[in-house]
């Protein structure tokens, strides 16, 4: 079922997020996807929103640069259904929490978003919405996978100095933010797109803005809060954690 689940508890919700619960059974995406194929593999992506230092935020991975499939790209956690789990529910918060080691009994999940078909590798998609209730800091899960988590700020996520489109080489043109030291674009860029439009919080950026995926530069190699050009602290480090070369990744968000 898509939409708001029958016993999701929403009173307290902010406004925000009730209105992207509202629109969840329908959410519109402006870029098209194929026809599934006939065996696609059934994943779920956690989308988690929550009250961070800076305000509400939602948690993002960037993968592992070893993957066959998607490497380097920043993404929403989640992966593929295990058999005989609860699908897309159960799939979605044991991703997370093997990745960013998110702890599902701080979690209320809210609403799934309409799937989505992902041909490049064969992935069939539901979006599971959800509330952290008890935030704690995100870390690093198998690094395998994961190089990076991240707890970004909807105002920075928002602020149009921080959108612009990409031109795959293949001709595919989205939108992508520039945010925590990561360019998000592709799959999460549109479905970031559509779940900010939704919630009433898009602000106007310019469109026209457009630039080759080759030429948008990947973050340098280095740890939260350490100092950049300049001598200034990583503004991001509160709520970022990256895998360590001679330990485990830094803290992130306190717990509360």
């Amino acid at each position: 079922m898509t939409g708001v689940l029958p016993d999701a508890d929403t009173f307290d919700l902010p406004g925000w997020l009730q209105r992207l619960l509202a629109a969840s059974a329908d959410l519109p995406l402006r870029h098209r996807f194929p026809s599934v194929t006939g065996t696609p593999r059934r994943s779920a992506v956690l989308v988690l929103f929550g009250e961070g230092p800076r305000g509400p935020d939602v948690l993002l991975i960037e993968k592992s640069a070893r993957l066959r499939t998607h490497a380097g790209q920043p993404a929403f956690p989640g992966g593929g259904a295990d058999a005989g789990e609860d699908y897309p529910v159960t799939t979605a918060l044991r991703e997370a929490q093997e990745e960013a080691g998110v702890d599902p009994a701080g979690v209320r999940v809210l609403a799934t978003l309409p799937e989505l078909f992902l041909p490049y590798s064969d992935n069939l998609v539901v979006p599971v919405v959800a509330w952290w209730d008890e935030p704690a800091d995100v870390v690093v899960g198998d690094p395998r996978e994961v190089a990076r988590v991240a707890r970004v700020p909807l105002a920075d996520l928002t602020d149009p100095a921080n959108r612009f489109r990409v031109r795959h080489p293949a001709g595919y043109v989205g939108p992508a933010f520039d945010v925590a030291g990561m360019v998000v674009w592709g799959f999460t860029g549109g479905l970031m797109e559509a779940i900010l439009e939704a919630t009433g919080l898009a602000r106007p950026w310019d469109v026209r803005d457009v630039r080759p995926l080759e030429a948008v530069a990947p973050r340098p190699e280095a740890a939260p809060g350490s100092l950049g050009e300049g001598g200034a602290e990583d503004a991001a480090a509160p709520s970022v954690a990256d895998v360590a070369a001679d330990g485990p990744p830094a803290s992130t968000v306190p717990r509360r």
